[in-house]
């Protein structure tokens, strides 16, 4: 190699999962969590408002899962902003949310997996919670 020639940097280091759990792992709960959701008295008619196509949108969450979980950079969406918008998504749904999609994590992964998929859903349903709830309101109040 000459002083003039580039150097190429070198390749990203691979970062492991956080813990053992495959794609298609991934997917089943997915897909498993949205036909429970879409039969779901309380949470069924929310999703229904804002989710037209079904197959999209669970791709679009199991990217956000191989994101969170695999470290794979599919997904480049913003949840809290999604929720927020929506406009009919209240901080205490994410209490039933967590409780289906812990049901459905139990039913389909190890019990290891499991506890650790369920870890990080409930910090990132905290986060979210705590972001709907310090969202400002959607009319400014009136202060005379």
């Amino acid at each position: 190699m000459t002083p003039d020639t580039p150097q190429k940097p070198p390749p990203a280091p691979i970062i492991p999962p956080r813990f053992p759990v495959t794609d298609d792992q991934i997917a089943t709960v997915v897909h498993e969590f949205y036909a429970v959701v879409r039969t779901h008295p309380g949470l069924g008619p929310v999703f229904a408002a804002h989710v037209t196509d079904w197959p999209a949108h669970e791709d679009k969450i199991i990217r956000f899962w191989k994101n969170a979980l695999l470290f794979e950079r599919g997904y480049d969406g913003n949840p809290l902003a999604v929720h927020r918008d929506a406009g009919n998504v209240r901080p205490g749904m994410f209490d039933v949310w967590l409780g289906l999609f812990d049901s459905v994590l139990r039913r389909h992964l190890p019990a290891e997996t499991a506890q650790s998929w369920s870890t990080l859903a409930h910090r990132i349903g905290r986060g979210l919670r705590f972001g709907l709830a310090a969202s400002p309101p959607e009319t400014p109040p009136n202060l005379r």
